[in-house]
């Protein structure tokens, strides 16, 4: 009796064992499987977001940023072009031999004066869209220029109470075609940060995708202003 009950817990002992490496083999065919599906090919998303920094108050966190900081006087400068997925999010750091060559890049620092800031986007965020650094950075230029900052907060004289939610009106009443569901407004706590338009792929603008949204908190934003609202134009490199 005592060797029977030895036998069947073998048994099934075994069958234990034999149980667990059959789950195991089964977790990594399906880890390997995910792995192996194809990377997102580049050009593959489904619109833009173009991003506006207020430049005034990056500079009171960033000084040292020379080119965009010192004295330069700029208001709203480009951040950068963001294709993203209507899901939300977009493809990042796509593989790309092309770099921006030194043309390009003279011709980028006019409306995002950081040399670092352009070869980031590119490798971030260009790369991913399918052009060549030259019609990415030309196509970001169009977008940034057809974008008109309102007065109340490009021209003024005195720092801007608006909350949030009056800057995204004050856009909305500048750029006839856009709307509050067409862009976003980003805060550093109550300090303005930057400005996001939703684009089509032929930069237009158009409703958002998801996870864009306005996080800011209620009540008045801080809005530094710029030393002369100056404006950066493609034709500043030229």
């Amino acid at each position: 009796m005592h060797t029977r009950l030895q036998r069947l817990g073998l048994l099934l002992l075994g069958l234990a064992s034999l149980a667990a490496a059959d789950a195991a083999l089964a977790r990594k065919s399906h880890h390997q499987k995910e792995r192996a599906q194809p990377a997102t090919q580049r050009g593959d998303f489904d619109y833009y977001l173009l991003s506006l920094s207020w430049s005034p108050s990056f500079c009171t966190t960033h000084p040292q940023e020379r080119d965009q900081c010192d004295g330069q006087g700029y208001g709203f400068v480009l951040h950068g072009l963001w294709p993203q997925y209507q899901s939300g999010n977009g493809p990042q750091h796509c593989p790309s031999d092309a770099r921006p060559d030194a043309a390009t890049v003279q011709r980028a620092l006019a409306v995002s004066p950081s040399r670092t800031l352009i070869q980031h986007e590119w490798q971030t965020h260009g790369a991913c869209t399918g052009l060549s650094p030259a019609q990415y950075f030309a196509d970001a230029e169009r977008a940034y220029a057809a974008i008109r900052v309102p007065p109340v907060i490009g021209e003024a004289h005195t720092p801007p109470r608006l909350s949030a939610f009056d800057v995204a009106d004050a856009f909305v009443a500048a750029n006839p075609g856009l709307s509050r569901d067409m862009l976003a407004v980003k805060c550093d706590g109550m300090k303005l940060s930057e400005v996001r338009v939703c684009l089509s792929r032929d930069l237009q603008p158009q409703r958002c995708g998801a996870r864009v949204a306005t996080p800011c908190r209620a009540g008045t934003l801080q809005i530094p202003l710029a030393r002369d609202g100056r404006v950066p134009r493609a034709q500043d490199a030229q």
